[in-house]
């Protein structure tokens, strides 16, 4: 009788507080909206937390914060930032009762790199456990907190970044950053930039001065090298009829005429 009475003690808790665990996943920089999936008019309260802090909740989007409450009991996240993935929990308080929603935010993105750049991703958020990469066509690791970086071509920064020093073609693929207990905080795609630099019409210019300047440059330092030439080719000869002349007045004065 006493076990049974805790049974049905067990099933009327559980009843009253309902637990959810939903996944929901946005674009960086873009919202996303956790559903708390109730009809109910009657909601007296909601409150919003994570794991180590308890987020402001605005009543309506016109009050300006990140975070809002968007009809009966939705919650809007705005602009969204890789820190922002990981879990959360909805409390619903509506006609004397309680409902508890459970939430896995994973955020994702795309970024296209050129051959040779440095490729920063800003993924080593608070929750996050390990990093792995299907690059080579299987996952592997590449990154594990309290170990770091698994590649002499990549570092990792104080301030949460993840950077490949030189992008190859090989390094194309996504990027997964798993929590403790392997739910997928944030998913990167990178592929690798095939756009080639196109010249712009300043950049036109300035490429048809610069080779404008080129050339007269070139052309005076030409026209200087041939006047040094002439000038010791004169000199010379002026020098050579100096040392040949005589004594004779007329041949002196012919030779200086000459000359």
């Amino acid at each position: 009788m006493v076990n049974l009475l805790l049974l049905l003690v067990l099933i009327t808790y559980s009843a009253q507080f309902k637990t959810f665990s939903i996944y929901v996943s946005g674009k960086e920089r873009g919202n996303v909206t956790l559903t708390c999936q109730l009809e109910t008019n009657k909601i007296s309260d909601i409150i919003l937390n994570t794991l180590s802090e308890i987020i402001a909740v605005c009543e309506t989007e016109e009050c300006r914060g990140r975070v809002f409450k968007e009809g009966n009991c939705d919650v809007v996240i705005k602009n969204l930032s890789f820190s922002d993935a990981g879990k959360y929990f909805l409390r619903i308080y509506y006609n004397n009762d309680r409902t508890d929603l459970e939430y896995q935010l994973h955020i994702h993105d795309e970024i296209s790199v050129k051959t040779g750049e440095e490729l920063k991703m800003s993924v080593l958020v608070s929750d996050a456990a390990k990093v792995k990469t299907n690059s080579s066509g299987e996952w592997k690791e590449v990154w594990t907190r309290g170990h770091g970086v698994q590649s002499d071509r990549m570092n990792d920064t104080d301030d949460g970044n993840l950077i490949i020093k030189s992008f190859l073609d090989r390094d194309a693929g996504s990027y997964r950053v798993l929590d403790t207990e392997g739910e997928i905080l944030i998913t990167v795609t990178v592929r690798e930039s095939k756009e080639k630099l196109e010249l712009t019409d300043d950049i036109k210019y300035d490429s048809v001065v610069s080779w404008i300047a080129l050339t007269v440059v070139v052309l005076l330092l030409a026209l200087i090298l041939t006047a040094v030439t002439l000038h010791k080719r004169l000199l010379r000869g002026y020098l050579r009829c100096l040392s040949r002349r005589t004594r004779a007045p007329v041949a002196l004065r012919t030779h200086n005429d000459v000359c």
